[in-house]
């Protein structure tokens, strides 16, 4: 998959690309599939409400064969390559759950100013890139994304202990306010296996899911390898330490595990 000069001048003003439909929906299907067992599992890894219910589980590339292959899927692999102009490591891996009537608000933020702080990541040569395992709608939780803010370069920010079970290097409301005054305020929906690819410093955030319908979200987070962190604060399973270079994979790379998921339901 390679940017064409459009997206990369739209990436360049607006700090995010949305991809429509990028994986088939029985691509989506399998990691949707692995994403409810994992989420079945008591494991470090993974993080739950208040309530009880999953809201992300960190490292899966790491101990899921379906997740291991997405990481290194050169549909998500070759785009960030040509944006960061060289090899990638996998700086984080997370699946985000906003379940049913009891997902959390993620509050207004930039990645890069946590993998600053936190990591000590010496420049936002790093992005994120999302993929939809459900159909997320305006009704369950879609990220929401001020156009351009990644123009500003590191927002100063408070760090928020409290609001959900992940801390978060947030932005208060004043300097949102003024964010979206001139980049306006979007929310991209699509259906499963739909991608997002947004920058570091792009300023986001979630709504609540109080709606009946489930939203599940893979994110991979990519780093230059020669921008790789300086700082071992955090669990090696949420800022990983192995920076060796990815090596995609071929594209047809989940067609075996579709096979065998197939042949388990007969």
């Amino acid at each position: 998959m390679k940017l064409s000069a459009d997206d990369l001048k739209k990436f360049d003003e607006e700090g995010y690309l949305f991809f429509p439909g990028k994986f088939t929906p029985q691509e989506a299907a399998l990691m949707k599939q692995e994403a409810d067992k994992i989420y079945a599992m008591d494991r470090k890894e993974v993080w739950r409400e208040k309530s009880g219910v999953a809201r992300t589980a960190f490292a899966a590339h790491t101990y899921n064969e379906t997740f291991r292959r997405l990481g290194s899927h050169p549909r998500l692999i070759e785009p960030v390559q040509q944006l960061l102009d060289g090899d990638l490591y996998m700086h984080q891996f997370k699946i985000n759950a906003k379940a049913a009537f009891d997902g959390e608000v993620w509050q207004w933020h930039q990645d890069y100013g946590t993998w600053a702080r936190d990591d000590e990541m010496p420049e936002p040569r790093a992005m994120n890139i999302a993929v939809f395992l459900d159909d997320v709608t305006a009704a369950n939780g879609p990220l929401l994304f001020i156009p351009a803010s990644h123009k500003q370069g590191v927002v100063d920010a408070g760090h928020d202990l409290e609001t959900t079970s992940y801390p978060l290097w947030t932005l208060d409301r004043e300097t949102v306010s003024a964010l979206a005054e001139k980049g306006g305020c979007v929310a991209p929906t699509g259906p499963a296996g739909s991608v997002l690819m947004f920058s570091s410093l792009l300023v986001h955030a979630s709504p609540p899911n109080i709606s009946p319908i489930g939203r599940t979200i893979v994110y991979l987070s990519l780093c230059h390898v020669d921008n790789h962190i300086r700082a071992f604060k955090r669990e090696e399973w949420i800022a990983h330490r192995d920076f060796t270079p990815i090596k995609a994979l071929e594209d047809n790379c989940f067609d075996e595990l579709i096979a065998g998921q197939l042949q388990a339901a007969e």
